[in-house]
């Protein structure tokens, strides 16, 4: 059975992101790891509403910033991947990880 380890990567900071999942790109290909993207999708932009106070009503114009996303994908190289999963990314960066399990083409359920 093959494991496929999905990186999604979201921030706000798009140069720190873009140089990070290129980083990380790079150190795969070294290490001989099968990777799929980086993938770039839309960003999105986010409005936050600021009150002047804790009640409802006087407020100070919304705060608005745009957050970047990238996802990738690790093919195999469990150990690899795991390498990854557990480095320290910048604090500007928010990851998430699921690990899905491939079975081989022709593969029965029991």
């Amino acid at each position: 059975m093959t494991f496929v380890t999905k990186l999604d990567f979201a921030s706000g900071d798009r140069d720190v992101l873009v140089e990070t999942v290129q980083e990380l790109k790079e150190t795969l290909e070294r290490k001989g790891a099968e990777c799929k993207g980086p993938h770039a999708s839309p960003s999105e932009n986010v409005t936050v509403p600021l009150y002047k106070n804790l009640s409802p009503g006087d407020e100070f114009s919304p705060w608005r910033y745009d957050v970047y996303r990238r996802s990738m994908e690790i093919h195999g190289a469990d150990d690899i991947a795991r390498d990854v999963v557990g480095r320290d990314f910048p604090d500007s960066i928010h990851v998430e990880v699921e690990v899905d399990r491939k079975k081989p083409a022709g593969h029965r359920r029991d």
